[in-house]
């Protein structure tokens, strides 16, 4: 089991790394001094029963309350939240009791505004089940909701008070799913680290099947890279922006797709990379060499072109979407674009019409 402890600005806290720790919860939340009379599982209901048993059995409170989650970007919304609210207000919950996370990223995000808005924060312990979420949404603080305007308008930064990623809760999930957390494992090495992109590219079968030694190295390496970013910059204003790779074009992609089972976030932010790469190409900041390892790792994963979702016709919204883009701060669309693998740059700022043309090209290939 490894512990990496993150110290931002608004709290210190640490994240849990191992095989088959959630048998280890109760002495883990006493060993955090993390204590509370009453608590809420707010509980994704694709989690098998048996994890969740397992997992109740280990919190210790005077109360219990469960509210099951139809996780889904529609859903990740005001009502859901309010549904939420509700439970916590009719039970009283005080500041001293504790909201517990068990699901994927949206899970996470919809628990995680949830705490940060009652009585103005109440504590918060997340339980990641899904690689995405072991590796991205867990780390950081970001909790949000969608609109009919787009993806995480409405939000806070709001610190958990504990996470635990268990890879044993990962052995449910299809392969589909872990390719979607593998996108963000990914997307770290090309921000910072072409040491463990390179390890990537070596054992990418292996880290996707889940062979012990390689995906906690993976997880592992992906969120003390995270980490590094996040305590540095807590509040995304400046440096933080470079996670936001490949995410201008990924949830342009979502939305314009209404978030449908077509493209699952992961698979959207793989896609984003990937027009991200063409697109430092395009402007000359991306050498071919690469550039062509880029391509050829993200060929391994069966990701090409996007054609296969878009046609010319729908240029129109998914340019929409990215100018809703809440990184964006004038009329022009911010692009976090390739410098090579381990930098980028957060500053490349491009017209929707530039961005409409490239797009143009790309979706007639």
């Amino acid at each position: 089991m490894k512990v990496l402890p993150i110290k931002t600005k608004s709290k210190h806290y640490k994240i849990y790394i191992g095989n088959n720790i959630v048998n280890q919860i109760d002495k883990i939340t006493k060993k955090e001094n993390i204590n509370f009379e009453k608590s809420l599982f707010i509980i994704d209901r694709n989690v098998p029963n048996s994890i969740i048993k397992k997992i109740k059995s280990k919190i210790f409170s005077e109360k219990k309350f469960i509210y099951l989650f139809n996780a889904s970007e529609k859903n990740k919304n005001l009502s859901s939240i309010n549904s939420i609210l509700k439970i916590l207000l009719k039970n009283n919950f005080t500041r001293n009791d504790v909201i517990i996370c068990l699901g994927g990223g949206i899970t996470g995000d919809v628990s995680g505004f949830a705490a940060s808005i009652y009585k103005r924060g109440l504590k918060f312990i997340n339980i990641p089940s899904t690689l995405l979420s072991q590796v991205d949404s867990s780390i950081g603080g970001k909790t949000g909701i969608n609109n009919k305007f787009g993806k995480n308008l409405i939000g806070s930064f709001y610190q958990p008070d504990l996470v635990i990623s268990d890879t044993k809760l990962l052995e449910s999930l299809p392969r589909r799913e872990i390719i979607c957390g593998y996108a963000e494992i990914f997307k770290h090495s090309l921000i910072k680290d072409k040491k463990l992109f390179f390890f990537l590219d070596k054992n990418l079968e292996k880290i996707v099947k889940l062979k012990k030694k390689f995906i906690e190295k993976a997880i592992l390496e992906s969120c003390k890279i995270k980490k590094e970013i996040v305590e540095k910059d807590e509040k995304e204003s400046n440096l933080r922006k470079s996670l936001n790779l490949g995410h201008t074009f990924g949830h342009a992609y979502e939305a314009a797709l209404n978030y449908s089972k077509k493209l699952n976030h992961g698979e959207a932010v793989l896609y984003g990379i990937l027009s991200a790469a063409k697109l430092s190409k395009k402007i000359r900041s991306l050498k071919n060499n690469d550039y062509d390892l880029i391509v050829s790792h993200l060929s391994k994963l069966n990701f090409d072109n996007l054609n296969k979702f878009f046609k010319t016709k729908d240029l129109n919204r998914i340019i929409k979407f990215m100018i809703l883009d809440k990184k964006n701060i004038s009329k022009k669309i911010n692009f976090i674009t390739i410098n090579k693998i381990g930098s980028v740059n957060t500053k490349n700022q491009i017209s929707p019409p530039k961005i409409k043309q490239f797009l143009k090209i790309e979706l007639t290939k």
